[in-house]
């Protein structure tokens, strides 16, 4: 399931990305005839893993990342599906290393903050696992 359209903008501290799908009926994140702003985390998650895959090139494999934590997240509305027009959202890498990242995302409509928060990714987890059993 892919939510973003586009990135606008992006450098190594930071992505805009471009969404337009929220209002769609069929939207694969919507339950009972709405898009709650929570589902606004995903496309926040999205864009962590676009930078990610920017900021890496073409000279490496990609890597997984698993969304460990959200932390003060903020909600400034209730849904998503009733504003017309594009969301734009916003991933900044505030640190890490080579197999942790804290970002800060923001989901803006029209200059308006939706929500905001922090999350942490861990990369490659699996291979951080010394009792996980090697691939074949």
């Amino acid at each position: 399931m892919c939510l973003l359209d586009a990135v606008t903008e992006w450098s190594a501290d930071h992505v805009v990305c471009r969404a337009v799908g929220h209002t769609d009926p069929a939207h694969p994140l919507r339950a009972h005839g709405r898009l709650g702003a929570a589902n606004g985390i995903e496309y926040a998650a999205q864009a962590m893993a676009v930078h990610g895959a920017l900021v890496a090139g073409t000279e490496a494999a990609p890597r997984q990342g698993y969304l460990t934590s959200v932390r003060g997240a903020t909600l400034h509305v209730e849904r998503l599906d009733d504003l017309p027009g594009p969301l734009d959202v916003r991933a900044e890498r505030l640190s890490g290393d080579a197999s942790n990242v804290l970002y800060r995302f923001t989901v803006d409509h029209a200059g308006r903050c939706l929500l905001e928060g922090r999350a942490a990714v861990v990369l490659d987890a699996d291979s951080l696992n010394p009792n996980k059993d090697p691939q074949p």
